[in-house]
């Protein structure tokens, strides 16, 4: 199960870039512009959406994902053990950072 599938079935709208056009080859400015158009939150791995998000405030609301390379289903399961303070620290927050130990919110 992906990520997108998991967030689906918690009763989230959520949209994967292989549900997108130009799929896993959609450039990181389109993804953004798809985030704003439609008032998404990213969630990542790429370092390049950090940097456009603290640059530019673009998109509005980031998820980092620091874990590493690691299996879908131990990301799975640090999503399913921490959804709701996720969805607490992005109501009051703009980026949120998930490592395998600790989430992070920044203001």
């Amino acid at each position: 199960m992906s990520l997108s599938v998991f967030l689906k079935y918690r009763g989230h709208e959520s949209l994967h870039t292989l549900e997108l056009p130009k799929r896993n080859r959609t450039k990181d400015g389109a993804i953004i512009q798809c985030a704003l158009e439609q008032d998404r939150i990213v969630v990542t791995k790429d370092n390049d959406f950090l940097e456009s998000f603290l640059l530019h405030e673009k998109p509005k609301k980031l998820i980092l994902v620091r874990t590493g390379n690691i299996p879908n289903r131990e990301l799975l399961k640090i999503f399913a053990d921490h959804l709701d303070f996720i969805e607490l620290a992005l109501s009051r927050s703009h980026l949120i950072e998930i490592s395998r130990t600790e989430i992070v919110e920044h203001g």
